[in-house]
């Protein structure tokens, strides 16, 4: 099996690195390594959906879905510390990140673990769950977690998410319609579209 930056264990011999970036007018370190998602920068997608998510109206937990190396979970739990943050991924080496990150970063309503997609969520629901997804995992796998989004969320919940008009943002689009009772697109930018499905 190839290796990617959704894969459970990635092959690939680890280069570990450093570095800031500054997100939400705050800057923080990340240490990232070969076999995660945008190792080198926190990626335009990522961006766009951090600086537009709006706290939900209900109370309740927060998921970053696919956590990677963390800069959703962790510039999301800092602003919103009135929260707890769930952060997980089905990528092993990307969680040890998460982890040395969020401690870095000195976030404390924050936790990481393995799981892959919903698997080790059983006895959570949450107010938002907030993802950039992994296209390259195909469509199947994303309508999924759209599907499993929607059964996971408390009453008045909120599905976050960014994804390429090239990589089918317009059939996302209509999948999330089909699933959720509303579907805002909150912001564009550089072929990003940014969504917020919503059941009342």
């Amino acid at each position: 099996m190839s290796d990617h930056y959704y894969s459970r264990r990635p092959q690939s011999k680890s280069k570990p690195m450093t570095w800031e970036f500054q997100l939400l007018g705050k800057t923080y370190t990340f240490k990232t390594d070969v076999g995660v998602f945008s190792k080198n920068e926190v990626d335009f997608g990522t961006r766009l959906l951090i600086e537009n998510f709006k706290e939900p109206s209900i109370n309740g937990d927060f998921l970053d879905l696919g956590c990677g190396y963390g800069p959703i979970g962790i510039a999301l739990a800092d602003k919103f510390r009135n929260r707890n943050m769930i952060m997980v991924d089905v990528n092993e080496r990307a969680i040890t990140l998460a982890e040395h990150n969020l401690k870095y970063n000195t976030i404390k309503n924050a936790e990481v673990f393995y799981s892959d997609g919903f698997s080790n969520l059983k006895n959570h629901h949450f107010a938002a769950i907030i993802t950039n997804p992994p296209i390259r995992a195909g469509k199947k796998v994303i309508y999924q977690m759209f599907e499993d989004s929607r059964l996971k969320l408390l009453k008045g919940g909120e599905l976050w998410l960014v994804i390429q008009k090239k990589q089918g943002a317009p059939s996302a689009k209509k999948k999330l319609e089909e699933l959720f009772d509303s579907v805002e697109t909150v912001a564009r930018g550089k072929g990003y579209y940014v969504f917020c499905a919503h059941n009342s």
